[in-house]
């Protein structure tokens, strides 16, 4: 019995080592340019925004571009303390005269910059998910976003803690970081993740054995007893880091 409470004890102090600790919020921001302004964009953010982002406390995470896609969007991740702090960080920036001097002269110069307004979710890390790092400019990156049946999301949520995870990882799909978006509806049915790649032949290659290995089809099999999981096919963009990105 002794022997059993140490080793039980063990486990729990290698678990608690690994376990994830974050309970920053995490910020999705997609931004769709009018034709031919993406570089603009990109000047003003290289320039001027990450640095303003970063005196008003919210952390840049990663920038990203579609490979394939208009040369319209860029899609970046930052990170803020609180959901509250966010609020006040965003109140600073909006209202900083560095950051007005900046967006005035970039309209003077650019025109109208953005074809809408940028989109927007807010995100608290998954308990499953790794330590969220910086990006690597020789790596492939793809967004996916998981819109679930009513009531599922805990669901695909084991699924992937239990299975997903560690069978992406076996076919060298590895994990940037796994979100839940912190707003209704999202909260309830949207699963955000990224996934990082050696070359699109490689995430090809990895995916087609993801689909056909066969702890995948069981686990599949076992999560859907009750149903189908996802209400629609999965949302996917492949993207590749900014040059200013935060690399590792």
């Amino acid at each position: 019995m002794l022997r059993f409470f140490f080793a039980a004890l063990t486990a729990m102090t290698l678990f608690n080592a690994t376990a994830i600790s974050d309970d920053g919020v995490y910020e999705l921001r997609i931004y769709t340019c009018e034709p031919g302004k993406l570089e603009a964009l990109h000047t003003r953010f290289k320039d001027h925004t990450m640095q303003i982002f970063e005196k008003h406390g919210m952390e840049n995470i990663a920038y990203w571009v579609p490979t394939s896609d208009d040369n319209n969007r860029l899609i970046y991740v930052i990170r803020h303390k609180s959901r509250e702090a966010a609020a006040k960080s965003w109140k600073a920036f909006i209202s900083d005269p560095e950051w007005k001097t900046v967006a005035k002269a970039s309209r003077e110069k650019h025109g109208k910059i953005l074809a809408k307004a940028p989109e927007s979710t807010y995100m608290a890390l998954n308990d499953y998910s790794p330590e969220v790092g910086k990006s690597d400019p020789q790596k492939l990156y793809e967004l996916r976003i998981y819109t679930t049946a009513e009531d599922r999301l805990d669901a695909l949520n084991a699924r992937f803690r239990d299975h997903t995870v560690k069978i992406f990882d076996r076919h060298g799909l590895k994990s940037f970081a796994y979100w839940t978006p912190t707003d209704e509806p999202k909260s309830k049915n949207v699963l955000v993740y990224v996934l990082e790649y050696d070359s699109r032949d490689a995430a090809k290659a990895g995916w087609k054995k993801f689909g056909s290995d066969p702890d995948w089809k069981k686990a599949r099999a076992e999560s859907e007893q009750d149903g189908r999981i996802l209400s629609q096919r999965p949302e996917s963009v492949y993207m590749t880091p900014t040059a200013y990105s935060p690399t590792k």
